[in-house]
């Protein structure tokens, strides 16, 4: 167990404008990752090794994307016993995002709404960061590099900064995810419907063969998909991911619903909205998902997980792995044995 128990530092943190709180406590994990101080916030990873997508998973916990997206800080978030750790997402250019304030704190319905818009320093730097680590990915753990688009690049030619992307974290990547379901840059959803989304991917799997082929090293390729979406618009991603060789999904990112938050404070601020609210929607998309998609296709559910029967219920509904991301932040590192505990018993 940590050393420092969470209910003695979330009061502080969640005392803070949220964002400053994110980076207060990145900051320190960056810093003291892999010295004697690690100690503060880690523990044992539970073992529940997993066969996936060809790879080898630990156990079937891991971080989602966005927390981290720089990747400055893997090695000591994977100190708190994760499986898995996904960063990013990184575009090819550093860009600022939107304007502060930006990331709201919902407590009564254990939620976050952000529209940070892919803020991070560039492919040049998050690369840098990715090299730097070393004991998480040497203890077992997986890394996951996710990837977009910059804001300022139209989507007409959102390709090119995938591919962009894709070319730089290939080398370093256990799998890679293609994030086309952010709600904060422009038009992005608009990369989930039938005919661009099939011309992206046919793109990047192109892409993704040639790197494989020169490189003699397979790494798998995800998509992640958003929360809102009916069972058609799942059918034809589903249909899509298959016919383009997709090695698997992730489901969900962040929701622009608000109607599980009316009448909490902040639950007008535009954004995506994760956390508890966001949960019954992503188990129907997974639901769904397995049902398009049959069994043996990888799963990696995130949405929502606040606890082991959370993770559990990813698991039910048709989920391989499970992320979380919301629930670190409303109930820290214990929560990642917990899941991980839990679904042992599944």
């Amino acid at each position: 167990m940590p050393l420092v128990p969470y209910a003695l530092t979330r009061p502080f943190l969640f005392g803070l404008d949220p964002e400053h709180a994110h980076e207060l406590t990145l900051n320190s994990i960056a810093r003291l990752q892999n010295t004697p101080a690690q100690c503060l916030w880690s523990q044992s990873r539970i073992s529940d090794p997993l066969q996936l997508a060809g790879l080898k998973f630990p156990n079937r916990i891991g971080l989602a994307a966005g927390l981290d997206k720089n990747g400055r800080c893997i090695d000591g978030l994977g100190a708190m016993g994760f499986g898995f750790i996904e960063v990013g997402t990184v575009t090819p250019k550093g860009q600022p995002g939107n304007d502060r304030p930006r990331i709201f704190r919902l407590p009564k319905a254990q939620a976050l709404i952000n529209r940070l818009g892919f803020n991070n320093e560039g492919l040049d730097s998050f690369l840098a960061n990715v090299q730097r680590a070393h004991s998480f990915r040497a203890a077992g753990g997986l890394l996951g590099l996710n990837i977009g688009k910059n804001a300022a690049t139209p989507i007409e030619n959102a390709v090119d900064d995938y591919l962009l992307g894709l070319d730089g974290v290939f080398p370093h990547a256990d799998y890679i995810t293609v994030n086309i379901s952010s709600p904060n840059t422009k038009n992005l959803r608009a990369l989930q419907s039938d005919e661009a989304l099939d011309a992206l991917l046919s793109r990047l799997q192109e892409r993704k063969l040639k790197l494989e082929a020169g490189s003699g090293r397979k790494v798998p390729m995800f998509v992640k998909i958003a929360p809102d979406l009916d069972e058609g618009q799942v059918g034809v991603i589903a249909k899509t991911l298959r016919g383009n060789g997709i090695d698997g999904v992730i489901a969900t990112n962040t929701t622009i619903s608000r109607d599980a938050v009316k009448g909490l404070p902040h639950a007008d601020e535009a954004g995506g909205l994760s956390g508890r609210p966001v949960f019954e929607a992503s188990n129907r998309v997974i639901v769904q998902l397995r049902a398009a998609l049959g069994n043996g296709y990888p799963i990696i559910g995130v949405g929502g997980v606040l606890s082991g029967a959370d993770a559990r219920a990813k698991l039910a509904a048709g989920a391989d792995l499970v992320q979380i991301y919301t629930g670190l932040i409303y109930k820290g590192p214990a929560l990642v044995r917990e899941c991980a505990a839990a679904m042992t018993a599944a």
